[in-house]
């Protein structure tokens, strides 16, 4: 975690750098302000996600998430994760808490990265709301059938490459 603290420190140095250069402390000012606000207009997404990531992590039992997305899950794993990110709403302020709360749970790399694809390629909250209305039916069936093999794919190749690399949770 300490990486991204340098990294993310490190660029907003250079950002402070550049905007002090070309417009003094009023450019700092308006940054400043705009991450400000920002903030505050994702904050109740924040708390609703890290409060449902809670509740999940007091409700749902370790050895049910370890059954369904961890070590020995297979493919039962990937298609859970997979089954798991295509029917849960929201964004990332709703859905990486409740990841973070699953692998700490037992989930491991495969299924988590199934359901993240799942949630990016073929989330039905996003078809429903935004596909089907806009684009029709026939091209949101076409762009839906030919996403669904990919998030298991990814979880599979994920956890191949996370064993290849040797890292450990």
């Amino acid at each position: 975690m300490w990486r991204s603290w340098v990294i993310i420190g490190g660029l907003i140095l250079v950002c402070a750098v550049v905007a002090w250069r070309t417009g003094g402390p009023a450019r700092i000012g308006q940054a400043l302000t705009s991450g400000t606000m920002l903030f505050l207009g994702v904050l109740p997404n924040l708390v609703l996600g890290f409060a449902l990531a809670g509740f999940l992590h007091v409700l749902l039992p370790a050895d049910l998430i370890s059954r369904l997305m961890g070590e020995e899950s297979g493919v039962r794993g990937l298609l859970v994760g997979t089954a798991a990110g295509m029917v849960t709403p929201g964004g990332p302020f709703t859905h990486f808490p409740i990841l973070a709360s699953f692998l700490s749970k037992g989930a491991t790399v495969g299924p988590v990265c199934a359901y993240i694809a799942a949630w990016a390629l073929i989330g039905l909250n996003r078809i429903i709301i935004w596909e089907l209305p806009i684009l029709g039916p026939q091209i949101a069936l076409v762009r839906l059938l030919a996403s669904a093999g990919f998030p298991p794919l990814i979880g599979w190749l994920a956890a191949w490459l996370f064993r290849a690399f040797r890292f450990s949770l």
